[in-house]
């Protein structure tokens, strides 16, 4: 195989266009001001934004790291998926040991990197973040194997990316009712995931691809995926008594027809549940994204 496709293959088994996950960073680090409104505008220094720029790198070379892991330990069920066994792993075009070899240039660099630029905190994140991929995907515990606990613990990285963010500012950590919202947002995503999975796998399918897919009820799933919804929700509400930011309460109503959207797509869209910020390359729903993110600003100022 001629090297320049060989290392497209090992490119793609990196999964580096999945980078808008991390975004979860500058949400952490901009909620800082929310939390504390007197930080603003003497922290915002070019300093500030190039630091949350190499926590972003940081984070998304762990990120990258876990793919890795992810992409050794589900090769032989990834065969069973109808897109999935199309992957290079799974075609044994490219090698483990290689891949094994990227994953610890890439923790070292990251944790190294890390440890001389940032507050301790940030580093024991991106070590929770590191541990989460581990814990999903690696035997015996493998929670990704286990019904309802394999999206709770995959959502997890949501607030740790958040609180990866959080950091590169903040010393003390954000509100237990912010962090809460986060993850059960994620949670909400990850379940979205898992509704596509149960309604477009056959049976047979699902359960050799995942087998926690086996031990779901689609109506449990769309259950679980509404509990987390509501629990976003209050997690929101709480947040918002709690912080003094009741103004953010003026954007429950699209916030609510937000989460109706994303869970319709997940039931009719297979595409767009496993792949979530694929939603954004919809026109319509990428411009309701930013009305929300502008609702939120107006009503920051408004506090």
């Amino acid at each position: 195989m001629p090297e320049k496709r060989k290392s497209s293959l090992y490119l793609a088994s990196l999964r580096l266009d999945r980078w808008p996950r991390s975004i979860a960073i500058v949400v952490g680090t901009a909620a800082v001001f929310l939390v504390d409104p007197a930080r603003f505008p003497a922290a915002l220094t070019p300093g500030l934004g190039l630091k949350i720029l190499l926590a972003f790198v940081l984070t998304w070379m762990i990120s990258t790291a876990n793919y890795i892991i992810n992409e050794i330990t589900d090769a032989p069920f990834d065969a069973h998926h109808p897109q999935k066994k199309h992957r290079p792993l799974v075609a044994k075009e490219i090698s483990v040991p290689v891949l094994l070899g990227g994953w610890l240039l890439l923790v070292g660099a990251a944790l190294g990197i890390a440890c001389f630029t940032f507050h301790p905190a940030v580093v024991w994140s991106l070590v929770a973040l590191l541990a989460a991929g581990i814990l999903y995907n690696v035997p015996p515990l493998r929670f990704k194997d286990l019904p309802y606990l394999d999206s709770t613990l995959e959502s997890a990285n949501n607030p740790i990316r958040f609180l990866v963010g959080w950091y590169v500012l903040a010393t003390s950590g954000p509100p237990l009712s912010l962090l809460a919202a986060w993850w059960a947002f994620g949670n909400f995503l990850m379940i979205g995931k898992r509704v596509a999975e149960k309604k477009f796998l056959s049976a047979g399918e699902a359960a050799a691809y995942r087998r926690s897919l086996s031990r779901y009820s689609a109506g449990g799933l769309v259950a679980f995926m509404t509990a987390n919804g509501l629990a976003f929700l209050a997690m929101f509400i709480v947040f918002s008594l709690q912080t003094g930011l009741r103004t953010f309460l003026y954007a429950l109503p699209f916030i609510v027809f937000y989460l109706v959207i994303f869970m319709f797509k997940s039931i009719q869209d297979r595409d767009a549940a496993e792949e979530p910020e694929k939603q954004l390359k919809n026109p319509y729903f990428a411009l309701y994204t930013l009305f929300l993110l502008a609702v939120f600003a107006v009503a920051f100022l408004l506090r």
